[in-house]
């Protein structure tokens, strides 16, 4: 795999695991179904363990492509807020879209 392709596949998972959370209805995407509604710190906290996720496969590609190279916290400062923007368009869908019922 190309370092492109290992960079679009990072970004593609992040805006993925983003907005699972929040569009779907089970305990930690594969648990039981959630009884009534999951609130809302539990869906961060989802967001939380799935950050850790993509960071996971992001630097498991960049040990294939070669030398990892040293983040500081300003890296993880960043990367955790672009994390929550992705996320932007599944708490628009799950929180402020008028549903009729």
């Amino acid at each position: 795999m190309t370092q492109t392709a290992s960079i679009w596949l990072v970004i593609l998972a992040a805006l993925v695991a983003a907005n699972l959370p929040f569009v779907n209805h089970r305990w930690f995407i594969v648990g039981p179904v959630a009884a009534g509604r999951k609130p809302l710190p539990m869906r961060l906290f989802e967001m939380l363990l799935l950050y850790f996720l993509v960071g996971g496969l992001a630097l498991l590609l960049e040990r294939r492509v070669g030398q990892i190279a040293p983040q500081g916290w300003e890296f993880y400062a960043i990367t955790a807020t672009l994390f929550l923007t992705l996320g932007f368009p599944g708490f628009v869908y799950r929180y402020l879209v008028k549903r009729r019922q």
